[in-house]
């Protein structure tokens, strides 16, 4: 039995070259994906939290594309790497790299010129990042913890707590997160920043 990719309002689709990318071949549910991509991601928020990190490292593409690797790298053989295909959502696949170092340049200056608080300033870069969609899959939980990596290792506030609620499977949480992304997208922050303190 092949793998089941059941998706619900916001999730990216998987191309069928993309889930050639499976390492575990056993897997033939949604619900097994979601489970090992999960123990994949608490290794990868363990590793961010013993791990020292500074501005210069943070805002880096190497991390961004090591924290990837590292949240999906004993699921996906695509972990870490920039998306080949182009997606309903996201920039075009040949400026990824492009719009990725503007934002990381963006929020160099953000925090250099005080631009915003730094809840905004997480939240922001998490935002860009997640419309970039630098990857296959995964952009919106590795977006999260970028931010959370930024609010704790760059301002030493806590990490969000982004509802308090797991935001991959379809929940009013997950439809309030997803509101607020849409706010988000015409420049109204606040309900994101809201929503990750909730």
């Amino acid at each position: 039995m092949g793998l089941i990719l059941k998706l619900g309002p916001g999730q990216t689709p998987i191309d069928e070259d993309e889930k050639e990318g499976l390492l575990i071949t056993t897997i033939s549910t949604q619900v097994e994906l979601n489970e090992v991509e999960q123990l994949n991601i608490e290794e990868a928020i363990q590793w961010t939290i013993t791990k020292r990190l500074n501005e210069a490292t943070v805002l880096s593409e190497g991390f961004v594309l090591e924290l990837h690797q590292r949240m999906y790298g004993e699921v996906w053989r695509w972990a870490g790497q920039f998306r080949q295909t182009n997606k309903n959502i996201g920039v075009d696949k040949f400026h990824i790299a492009t719009s990725l170092r503007n934002l990381l340049e963006d929020c160099r200056h953000w925090i250099q010129s005080q631009t915003f608080g730094p809840d905004e300033i997480a939240i922001r870069f998490k935002h860009r990042l997640v419309s970039i969609h630098c990857f296959p899959n995964g952009n919106g939980r590795h977006s999260r913890l970028m931010g959370d990596v930024i609010a704790n290792k760059i301002f030493g506030q806590p990490v969000f707590s982004w509802g308090t609620s797991y935001l991959v499977n379809k929940s009013a949480h997950r439809e309030t997160y997803l509101k607020a992304l849409r706010e988000a997208d015409k420049d109204n922050i606040s309900a994101l920043i809201d929503f990750a303190r909730r």
